[in-house]
């Protein structure tokens, strides 16, 4: 979807729920991975992979400068064969760690995936979730935005919508700052001389 439909899609939903709930989910999203420098893991289930909202991320990521929106995608049927960015099967999600973000796309929640994602919990990986309306997975993530059966969007649509919000709550790169910077700053406000009295 391109961002002409994205933008059609917006004026249709106006007025609802949805636009304020992935634009919020979204900047969930992009928080954790800037504020963790990366390490985004995109995992769907055994029966929906969610490559193209691995697509439209790493789009994203390169149209607002934040590399750290490129996700990995997690593969259920991942062989060593497949291409590199193919290839990450779902034993990466237990590998997960502390900083980085597990993003779990799921109309349904198969057990041998809630307890992968479980496990990187513990481990203490970010846990967001895109789909089931409610259980396990909606429980064990730190963020959720349900898509019911019932709802006026289906789960490709709330993706897309996701996915343009993520990329678009960017301001301009800041660039890092080391420590000497920073001190030369502070240095440069302590020294200053006072503001003239008006």
């Amino acid at each position: 979807m391109d961002a002409v439909r994205v933008a059609l899609l917006r004026e249709v939903l106006a007025g609802t729920e949805w636009l304020g709930a992935t634009r919020r989910f979204a900047g969930v999203l992009r928080g954790s991975v800037v504020a963790h420098g990366g390490g985004l893991l995109l995992v769907g289930t055994p029966e929906y992979e969610p490559w193209h909202l691995a697509a439209h991320l790493v789009d994203e990521a390169a149209w607002s400068g934040t590399p750290e929106l490129a996700p990995t995608l997690v593969r259920h049927d991942a062989r060593p064969c497949d291409p590199a960015h193919l290839a990450v099967g779902p034993g990466r999600i237990e590998a997960a760690r502390r900083g980085e973000t597990l993003l779990v796309v799921a109309p349904e929640e198969p057990a041998a995936l809630l307890e992968r994602v479980h496990a990187a919990r513990r481990a203490g990986a970010t846990v967001l979730s895109l789909g089931a309306a409610a259980g396990e997975l909606a429980a064990m993530s730190h963020d959720a935005l349900p898509v019911p059966e019932t709802a006026e969007l289906d789960l490709d649509s709330v993706q897309h919508l996701v996915s343009a919000a993520a990329g678009e709550n960017a301001g301009p790169p800041r660039p890092r700052r080391g420590f000497r910077d920073r001190l030369s700053r502070l240095a440069d406000i302590l020294t200053a001389p006072p503001a003239a009295p008006w």
